[in-house]
């Protein structure tokens, strides 16, 4: 029996009120009904105190569902540091948010060396690794895309975060990219809304698209990609009750599609 994936929030689509108020946004969003959320850098108060902040998620239901991260924190000089920080968390899971050399023809494989050499060292340590993607990752590059690169050359415990609403913003298949990578997309990023000046056709956010589509990647992600997380996020900068607002909606909207697919599983 196939297993439904947690739902969660990645906090930079609260990113305002998270500065202004750690402990009431994380309340809000466990009171909305999130399994887990997904941290991006912003701790306010916690910064020094990640057990602490362990503690305060603990007393709300929240699980830390990963942590988007940049390479320039693992240094030599300091990922021991931050390694014990996200323990202390109970993070596991360590997604790259943003690397420029993605997509650059020139500098791609030492990204990869990196990204490899990073995942064999968090593995012993009990970490996973993934990277996530925006839309220039899937430039041509190769006779294929720069995601796909990626992906072809690094470990199959690699997580290959797919953002499906950047994804189909350039103009690719979240489908097809689901079952061209079994058991990769042990996370993946569901819009709840993207900016005003993004428009495109394809699965760009919860809000605004068609549930039969979303309805068969939510099946292929769960049964093809191996995903555990449905992370939620919200890329448009808006007053705090309409940010609220759109995302409860969004989560609203996967929750129905979670019941749809149980439903056609009996």
């Amino acid at each position: 029996m196939s297993v439904l994936p947690k739902v969660g929030i990645q906090l930079c689509s609260v990113k305002n009120e998270l500065r202004e108020d750690v402990v009431q946004t994380l309340t809000l969003l466990s009171q909305m009904g999130f399994a887990g959320v997904e941290f991006a850098g912003e701790f306010g108060q916690f910064t020094d105190d990640p057990k602490g902040l362990k503690c305060l998620l603990d007393s709300l239901g929240l699980e830390p569902c990963g942590a988007h991260i940049q390479l320039s924190q693992f240094t030599d000089n300091c990922i021991e540091q931050q390694l014990n920080f996200y323990r202390a968390l109970g993070i596991k899971l360590l997604i790259v948010a943003w690397d420029e050399r993605a997509w650059s023809d020139a500098n791609l494989y030492e990204l990869i060396a990196e990204l490899n050499q990073l995942h064999s060292r968090l593995v012993v340590c009990g970490f996973q690794l993934g990277f996530h993607n925006h839309q220039h990752e899937f430039d041509q590059f190769q006779q294929t895309t720069f995601w796909d690169v990626i992906a072809l050359s690094t470990p199959h415990d690699f997580v290959m975060q797919m953002d499906v609403g950047w994804l189909a913003y350039a103009g690719k298949n979240p489908l097809e990219y689901v079952e061209r990578y079994p058991g990769r997309t042990w996370s993946t990023h569901y819009k709840a809304k993207m900016s005003q000046s993004v428009s495109a056709s394809g699965l760009l956010s919860l809000l605004d698209e068609d549930s039969d589509c979303w309805l068969k990647l939510l099946s292929a992600n769960i049964n093809v990609g191996g995903t555990q997380w449905v992370v939620i996020e919200h890329n448009e900068c808006q007053a705090e009750g309409l940010v609220y607002d759109d995302i409860g909606q969004a989560k609203a909207q996967l929750d129905k599609l979670m019941r749809a697919f149980s439903a056609e599983k009996c």
